[in-house]
C-alpha cells in the first residue's frame, strides 16, 4: 500500500503476507518519494505486538496511543504497525530501515524488542536506508508493555510506558552492544539482553508453556527442565584463544545485560554499553540446589556461590566434549538451536534511546 500523498500523524502499516525473513522491497512504508521529500519530520515506527502478555500488550497500547500522539506527534510522523505473528517484527523493522525511518521502536516485552533488533540486520550486516546518505542511522527504541521487560531492568526502568514516552521525546542516545550468535549452517542471530545454553535454556524452552503463571513460568521450566537432566563437560573458546574444558555444566549464559527468566540477575555485572560480555557458568548444580540458591541468582549474588564462575570476553565458543547435538541454546527467550556455538559481541552497534 503505497503512502498517503501528504505525511499523517499516524501511519497503520499493512501486514506481511508472510513471515519470512526475505530482505523487504525498496518500497513499503513511504514509496511515494515525493511525499517522503517533503518530510519536514523524522519517522518514527512503532511496531506493537498486540498479542503480548496474553493479549494485554494490545490494549495498553490502544489506551497509551492517544498520550504518544499528543507528546511526540509535534517533532516526528508517528508510524503505527501491528504485528500479525512471529517474524513480521523483523520484516517491517527492516523495511522501514531501509525507507529510512529515523527510529523503529518496540512496544512490548522482550520477544518484541528481540525481533526488532535482529531486523536492524540482514545476513550478518547492518540495513541501511536506500537514499538517506551513509551519516543517516535508525536509531532503537523499547517501550515496555504486557509483563515488563528484562532489558528496561538492566536500566532500572519502570513499568511505566509514559516513562518510556519522555525518553523518547528528549532523544538522548547511547551506542548499544549487540551479542551475535552464530552456529553451523545457520546465518547470524542477534540478541540484545542475555543467550544461554544447557539447562537454562532448556528452561526457557520450557516456561514458554506456562506463561500464564506470569514470571513463575521460569521456575516451573526450570524445575522441568531439570527432569532428565544431566550435566555436561564442555569445551569453550575465549576470544579465539586455546580450547579448554569445562566440567560438569549445568548453565552457561553470555549476557549483554543483566537478567533474563522474569527478573533473575543472571549476569549481574554486564552492561550493554561496555563493549564486552560478561560469561556466568554454573557447574555442578542439582535441582534442589536451584531451589535453595534461587534468591541469588534472582538478587544477582551467586557470583560468590560454589560451582559458580564469571568471566568477560569479547567471544566466547562453546561445544560438547562428546557432541550429542541436544544442548539447547536461545538468546532472549526465544530458542536458537543447539551446540555448538559461537558468541560475540558488536559494540556500540545501534544508537539506542536511553
Amino acid at each position: 500500500m503505497a503512502a498517503p500523498a501528504t505525511p499523517r500523524a499516524s501511519l497503520i502499516l499493512p501486514r506481511a503476507s508472510s513471515h519470512s525473513h526475505s530482505q523487504p522491497s525498496a518500497g513499503g512504508l513511504t514509496s511515494d518519494r515525493v511525499a517522503a521529500s517533503h518530510r519536514r519530520r523524522g519517522d518514527f515506527v512503532f511496531v506493537v505486538n498486540p498479542s503480548g502478555a496474553n493479549g494485554r500488550t494490545g490494549k495498553q497500547w490502544k489506551q497509551l496511543l492517544p498520550h504518544l500522539r499528543t507528546r511526540l506527534a509535534d517533532q516526528c510522523n508517528i508510524c503505527e504497525c501491528i504485528t500479525s505473528g512471529p517474524s513480521h517484527a523483523i520484516d517491517v523493522t527492516r523495511e522501514a530501515i531501509k525507507d529510512g525511518a529515523d527510529a523503529v521502536i518496540a512496544v512490548g516485552g522482550d520477544g518484541t524488542l528481540h525481533e526488532v533488533v535482529n531486523g536492524f540486520f540482514w545476513k550478518g550486516s547492518p540495513v541501511c536506508a536506500l537514499d538517506r546518505g551513509p551519516d543517516h542511522s535508525t536509531a532503537l527504541g523499547l517501550i515496555p508493555l504486557g509483563t515488563g521487560s528484562d532489558f528496561a531492568r538492566t536500566f532500572s526502568w519502570t513499568n511505566d510506558p509514559r516513562d518510556a514516552i519522555d525518553r523518547i521525546e528528549r532523544g538522548v542516545k547511547s551506542k548499544l552492544d549487540i551479542g551475535v550468535m552464530e552456529g553451523p549452517n545457520r546465518e547470524p542471530h542477534f540478541f540484545v539482553n542475555v543467550a544461554d545454553t544447557h539447562l537454562s535454556a532448556k528452561a526457557g524452552y520450557f516456561a514458554s508453556m506456562y506463561k500464564r503463571f506470569g514470571n513463575l513460568c521460569y521456575v516451573f521450566g526450570a524445575l522441568r527442565a531439570f527432569w532428565g537432566h544431566n550435566n555436561q563437560d564442555m569445551r569453550i573458546k575465549v576470544n579465539g584463544g586455546e580450547w579448554r574444558t569445562v566440567h560438569k555444566v549445568t548453565a552457561l549464559c553470555i549476557g549483554n545485560a543483566k537478567y533474563f527468566g522474569g527478573g533473575m540477575k543472571i549476569t549481574p555485572t554486564a552492561d550493554p554499553v561496555s563493549g564486552d560480555l560478561e560469561v556466568v557458568i554454573l557447574q555442578d548444580f542439582k535441582w534442589y540446589d536451584f531451589l535453595l540458591k534461587l534468591h541469588r541468582l534472582y538478587g544477582g549474588t551467586h557470583l560468590s556461590v560454589n560451582g559458580v564462575s564469571s568471566i568477560r570476553v569479547q567471544s566466547i565458543e562453546v561445544s560438547e566434549v562428546t557432541a550429542s547435538g541436544d544442548i539447547f541454546v536461545q538468546s532472549d527467550g526465544e530458542h536458537f538451536g543447539f551446540l555448538p556455538t559461537k558468541f560475540s559481541v558488536l559494540p556500540g552497534a545501534v544508537d539506542f534511546f536511553c
